[in-house]
């Protein structure tokens, strides 16, 4: 028996056609389900094999969002001939590390580093000046280890952090974590200062007992370029102001683990989802032809591995111009708020959300405020790169994650979406972002200062 996963196109679009007539009549009758369900249906497809960063599948993606973009009669940004814009990073995977404290060789199970350099040597004989400018650090049984690495993190730099035996589960975490490597976007106008490493041992060593260091760490390094695919919709009116819609369209790939029979992380979800939203509201908004705002598509890459898509594409422009940035992020199936709903994150940070619930007003449709605070969604997708920089940038999603048994699951395919809750979002979002597109609104910028900043480290 064939299971939904394999079901003919023809099927699924039928069982989507379900109780969507009596929204249908107050949306835009231009973004069809059809389309929809085509678009996500491809870009989650096994054939691009989860659409890896580095991966050659991810490519094939960004040639079907680019010819969909050409389709809908969008043009290149200013200063690109097409709808690419590459960018370069460098991957960068531990290779070995070596540390003795005071004489005494630490075993490397008790051992993490996370450096952006090739190589990592540091010695401290009679003296901590000789160890200048690495900073020791002693995080006791009851401090809260995350917190002060996340600062740490923050702050750039060279530390050594000796750890409370206590702490040894954490630690295994960030083994996990620093283990698949960094990635950091190239960018030759950064200095030497935004470098750094973090060492981390588990020790009853502490930094008033310590007078002997060695560290020896190496990293290999390679060089590697990655893709956006970025549109433009010129404003007629008010083309100086830019309202930008985006989603990213990478995954996870395929799984290592050769035991499962399903190997592929399709990302139907995650965020097939939301760059089939950006696409259909790309011809939708072109097809009006009317737009005051110029309207800017970006589908990002690299978003599962830092953002760093979003980071290069935030250098390639003026950032005021951008009125608000509106970053879909999984919205394929229902809310806790039900079908075709959706929230927005960080909604404290600006007053785009009222904006957006006032234009909704008499379709019976409500923007929900981030009901997962405790996950720091805020910061955890794209949006986060360009509300650094202030301005009105924001996730939606429908996402139920306290109970989502498919995130970042090879499960998140075709069949876990649920396609009438798809397509009433994408049409939801066009409403409440037509005042916008309009220029008859203008929300708040963000306070920069009041949004936590990246790390320079990992």
């Amino acid at each position: 028996m064939l299971n939904q996963k394999n079901k003919p196109l023809t099927a699924l679009i039928v069982s989507a056609s379900i109780s969507m007539t009596t929204f249908a009549e107050i949306t835009p009758a231009t973004i069809s389900l059809e389309q929809v369900t085509e678009d996500v249906s491809y870009l989650a497809s096994d054939k691009l094999n989860g659409r890896g960063n580095f991966s050659t599948n991810i490519h094939q993606a960004a040639d079907y969002i680019a010819k969909r973009y050409k389709e809908a009669g969008l043009s290149p940004i200013a200063g690109n001939d097409g709808f690419y814009q590459t960018y370069t990073v460098k991957r960068i995977m531990p290779k070995s590390l070596e540390l003795s404290l005071n004489g005494e060789l630490i075993s490397p199970e008790k051992l993490t580093f996370a450096s952006t350099t090739e190589n990592l040597t540091w010695t401290m004989a009679d003296t901590k000046k000789q160890l200048a400018p690495v900073s020791v650090h002693c995080i006791g049984q009851k401090e809260d280890m995350h917190a002060i690495l996340s600062q740490l993190n923050i702050q750039g730099g060279q530390h050594l952090v000796l750890l409370h035996p206590l702490h040894k589960s954490m630690l295994q975490r960030y083994q996990h974590y620093f283990a698949q490597g960094l990635t950091k976007l190239v960018n030759r106008r950064l200095t030497t200062k935004k470098d750094g490493a973090i060492v981390i041992a588990l020790t009853e060593i502490c930094t008033k007992n310590l007078h002997k260091i060695s560290v020896r760490a190496a990293n290999s390094i390679s060089i590697n370029t990655l893709t956006n695919v970025v549109a433009m919709l010129p404003g007629t009116t008010k083309e100086d102001e830019v309202v930008l819609y985006s989603a990213h369209y990478d995954h996870l790939g395929i799984i290592k683990n050769k035991k499962t029979t399903d190997t592929i992380f399709n990302g139907a979800d995650d965020d097939a989802s939301g760059t089939a939203a950006i696409i259909n509201l790309a011809q939708y908004f072109a097809k009006q032809g009317n737009n005051s705002r110029s309207l800017m598509f970006a589908a990002f890459s690299a978003e599962e591995i830092g953002s760093f898509g979003s980071q290069y594409f935030s250098k390639q422009l003026d950032v005021s111009t951008v009125t608000a940035m509106l970053n879909i992020e999984m919205i394929g199936k229902p809310s806790q708020f039900g079908a075709g709903t959706v929230w927005m994150t960080g909604m404290e940070h600006s007053d785009l959300g009222k904006q957006l619930n006032t234009a909704l007003t008499g379709t019976g449709m409500k923007i929900y405020k981030d009901p997962f605070p405790e996950q720091g969604l805020f910061y955890r997708s794209d949006n986060a790169t360009l509300a650094r920089l202030g301005v009105p940038a924001h996730s939606f999603s429908s996402a139920q994650l306290d109970k989502d048994q498919h995130y970042h699951q090879v499960s998140d395919d075709l069949a876990s979406l649920n396609l009438p809750s798809l397509h009433k979002v994408i049409k939801a979002l066009a409403i409440a972002t037509q005042p916008l597109v309009d220029g008859k609104v203008t929300p708040t910028r963000i306070d920069a200062k009041l949004i936590e900043q990246n790390g320079l480290i990992y």
